[in-house]
């Protein structure tokens, strides 16, 4: 059943699942790029689906401080053409263009592209244990397939990563997500884009911080500082269509004697939800813009690194992506 979405519609979707008159399994759908898919799959198996396509703005708009507002309808295709953010944030259009077919770009939207659900293949396929899937059943991917598993922030519970590009990008942007939903003031609140998603941990059905009835409606990217100075690097088995086995994205910020002042990295393919590599950063501020000091820092970041055996390959490559996207970038700022 499809509904489409009208006043009232947080409510309605949030309210007590024992209440005589709500729908137990309700989901939002947008271009349903990825929840259709589960849903012929039966991973995903909602009674109802609300349309919120006109619920949510499908602009682009420049705010009095310079940032920039993404409504949460905006097509992935339209967000990675806008000359404004492949101008200010090249690494934001870079990303988005790197994931899924042009195809699917056209269609896909910015609220939903966030949330779209792990590919992990034992969570996609209903006759194997998941815990994402089905909590308590186990996760398979722990004596399983494991190349294209988590290396950080995993549990013994999940080990999946999350598959977005773009998501990615915009951690390293220091984005920030408008939600609505029935809680807080005017049923309004704004998360941190790297606050967003969650790290497994016991709970691994959770894929974010979003409460029930939740809707992204926009995405905020802060006033352009450096990043004009970004770029989005994604390693993959194929060249095209195919999610990141590792992936970077990164702004540097250089003094002319070579210092780096500032510097914003993410990683993505390596956790449950975009990696924000804050110890490398913090390694990075204050030192030379050098292989050695950009290599120190991947290797802070990625000493927390717990790899399977069979991704173990996964903390070299993502150092070795790192250090040559950081040195990419030192071109480029010089």
């Amino acid at each position: 059943m499809l509904r489409e979405a009208a006043a009232g519609w947080p409510s309605a979707v949030a309210k007590d699942p024992n209440a005589a008159d709500v729908v137990l399994e309700a989901a939002y759908l947008a271009g349903g790029t990825n929840l259709v898919d589960l849903m012929r799959l039966e991973v995903a198996t909602p009674e109802v689906l609300v349309d919120v396509r006109r619920l949510t703005s499908d602009r682009i708009e420049e705010l009095p401080d310079g940032a920039l507002r993404i409504g949460a309808a905006v097509p992935n295709s339209d967000l990675a053409a806008d000359r404004r953010v492949r101008r200010r944030y090249p690494v934001l259009s870079q990303a988005v263009l790197s994931g899924a077919s042009g195809q699917l770009r056209n269609l896909a939207t910015t609220g939903g592209n966030l949330l779209q659900r792990t590919r992990c293949p034992y969570f996609q396929n209903v006759t194997t244990p998941c815990d994402k899937r089905e909590p308590g059943s186990g996760c398979s991917a722990l004596e399983g397939y494991q190349r294209d598993m988590a290396i950080l922030g995993a549990s013994s519970s999940c080990v999946a990563t999350h598959p977005s590009d773009m998501a990615v990008a915009l951690a390293a942007l220091d984005a920030v997500v408008c939600v609505r939903g029935p809680q807080g003031p005017d049923g309004e609140r704004r998360v941190p884009l790297t606050e967003l998603h969650r790290l497994p941990g016991d709970a691994p059905e959770r894929d974010t911080v979003l409460r029930r009835g939740e809707l992204i409606t926009a995405v905020e990217l802060p006033p352009p500082d450096f990043t004009a100075t970004s770029r989005y690097r994604k390693v993959r088995d194929r060249a095209s269509y195919a999610f990141a086995l590792v992936s970077v994205a990164a702004a540097l910020d250089v003094t002319d004697s070579g210092t780096v002042r500032d510097v914003r990295i993410a990683l993505g393919g390596v956790a449950h939800k975009p990696w924000r590599a804050w110890k490398a950063e913090e390694s990075l501020r204050g030192a030379p813009a050098t292989w050695d000091g950009f290599r120190d820092a991947a290797a802070a970041e990625l000493a927390q690194a717990d790899p399977l055996p069979g991704n173990a390959f996964k903390v070299a490559l993502a150092r070795n992506t790192l250090v040559a996207t950081l040195l990419d970038l030192l071109e480029v700022a010089r």
